[in-house]
């Protein structure tokens, strides 16, 4: 009912991809989608991304067939909150890992429902024709400062301390997750993305490419290559969803709203 596709490069900085990304289906009703970006160095950052995928999957796949909105919401909550335990406690544990921590941006969709769960400055993007939406918001610095209109939009795109981040996973013992829910209709295109595809490419090059008539298999890959013809200055990973409009009676039985 959903059509899926994921690609991830490590750059041609970064010597190791500390970005960790999934997609795969859950008792044949939900779609789940992870992208994390990993901090902390080279082991510890790949670490931090692997575990708290790892983690979501593991509470998320016995997720039970027709829950109401409102518990599958709890549950992607609870399973990111037990991934920043996770986290936090194995950096804990072990020197090499200290402040090892990540960025999240995790969906789960039942038909053309979903619910979004982030922490940290990865993003979801809802592509339609008519526009480009940024579904979530960045825990850094600079939006904080943008918010309180304190720089502009130019100021915070070449500031120097844009890659600050106010809240991430596994840093600390207990943070807060963002929760949002999103409708996805035919002709629209879902984007989670680390931001080693956003530092690199505008807006108007993420619309194009994401709704151009091409196997969306081939539009992540093109996104990536973009990053990397910008300068592929970091870890580049993206994940895309596409209702299937062959199936579209199947695919709209998402949760009421």
């Amino acid at each position: 009912m959903i059509r899926t596709a994921q690609h991830s490069d490590r750059g041609h900085v970064r010597q190791v991809n500390e970005d960790s990304v999934w997609i795969g289906s859950i008792q044949q009703e939900y779609t789940l989608g992870i992208v994390a970006d990993g901090m902390g160095g080279h082991r510890a950052g790949d670490t931090a991304s692997q575990l708290a995928v790892q983690t979501i999957i593991g509470d998320l796949q016995g997720l039970e067939a027709g829950l109401s909105l409102e518990a599958c919401r709890a549950a992607l909550h609870d399973a990111i909150l037990h991934a920043n335990n996770v986290v936090f406690h194995t950096a804990q544990m072990d020197d090499s890992y200290h402040n090892m921590g990540t960025t999240v941006v995790a969906v789960l969709l039942r038909g053309n429902s979903g619910i979004i769960g982030h922490i940290g400055d990865s993003r979801a993007y809802l592509v339609g024709e008519e526009e480009l939406r940024l579904l979530t918001q960045d825990h850094t610095l600079v939006n904080e400062l943008l918010k309180n209109h304190q720089i502009t939009q130019e100021e915070a795109a070449v500031h120097p301390r844009r890659n600050v981040l106010t809240r991430a996973l596994g840093t600390d013992a207990e943070v807060v997750v963002e929760i949002d829910d999103i409708q996805l209709k035919i002709g629209e295109v879902l984007l989670l993305c680390s931001d080693g595809l956003t530092n690199m490419i505008g807006n108007q090059q993420i619309e194009t490419v994401a709704l151009a008539g091409i196997p969306l298999e081939e539009r992540a890959k093109h996104l990536v290559a973009l990053a990397l013809e910008a300068g592929g200055e970091d870890n580049i990973t993206v994940a895309l969803f596409e209702m299937d409009d062959s199936t579209v009676e199947l695919s709209t039985k998402g949760w009421e709203q």
